[in-house]
């Protein structure tokens, strides 16, 4: 028999029928997406193999379990196969990180999400069938790399080449309609939104005139959108 510890007093299977998620890994990452989850008013069974860790996170979590999740009675006896989606963060341990995904993916759950600490880690992940690979680390060093080069305030790479940059206006823009200043014929790129100082973000127009202590959102090309946002 399966043996583990689960805080937060209802079967799991409620939660589960509540499309909620599963997070398997507490650590930095895994805890962080599991609270935000939460916060925005998603349920989640939290699981780690760490009681203490566990411990850490009772009352923050709808449920959290100590449990192996390389065995497959234990994700059985914790209803995984009724969970529609389930993010593997496991770090730390490779060799269980792949195996709770080999699980996962035989219970034919419909969306899984796992965490590669390498390219060949992550090439192993892909292999098995997980459609969706995050690199927290490398993804995060490549963010801030864009940012520590240049004036701007923010960087999303959205794949295919393409971004959104978060920035100061610069001289091409500022004081006249954004229609005039011509900016995605001239430099390739979009100011999709902007956001005057102390007030929400706004869409653009046309009409759209840019202050000095704006923010605006650049989509374009990365290249493109990175070198526009460092216009002066």
């Amino acid at each position: 028999m399966a043996r583990f510890n689960l805080f937060g007093g209802a079967d799991p299977t409620r939660i589960a029928e509540a499309d909620s998620v599963v997070v398997i890994g507490l650590g930095r990452f895994g805890g962080a997406l599991a609270l935000e989850l939460m916060a925005n008013g998603t349920e989640v069974l939290g699981i780690d193999g760490s009681e203490e860790v566990v411990q850490g996170m009772n009352g923050q979590l709808t449920h959290v379990v100590t449990a192996d999740s390389t065995k497959e009675e234990t994700l059985r006896q914790l209803s995984l196969p009724d969970f529609d989606r389930v993010v593997v963060a496991i770090g730390s341990d490779i060799q269980a990180s792949i195996l709770t995904t080999s699980l996962l993916l035989s219970f034919n759950i419909k969306d899984i999400w796992a965490k590669a600490v390498s390219d060949a880690h992550g090439t192993i992940l892909r292999q098995l069938g997980v459609q969706h690979v995050v690199y927290p680390e490398k993804d995060m060093g490549k963010r801030v790399a864009h940012l520590v080069r240049g004036a701007m305030q923010d960087y999303i790479d959205i794949g295919d080449g393409f971004a959104l940059v978060k920035a100061a206006p610069n001289s091409t823009i500022i004081g006249r309609p954004l229609g005039e200043a011509q900016v995605r014929a001239k430099y390739g790129v979009t100011i999709a939104a902007y956001k005057p100082a102390g007030k929400p973000w706004n869409y653009t127009t046309a009409e759209t005139v840019v202050e000095a202590d704006d923010t605006v959102l650049v989509a374009g090309a990365k290249q493109k959108a990175e070198a526009f946002s460092q216009l002066r």
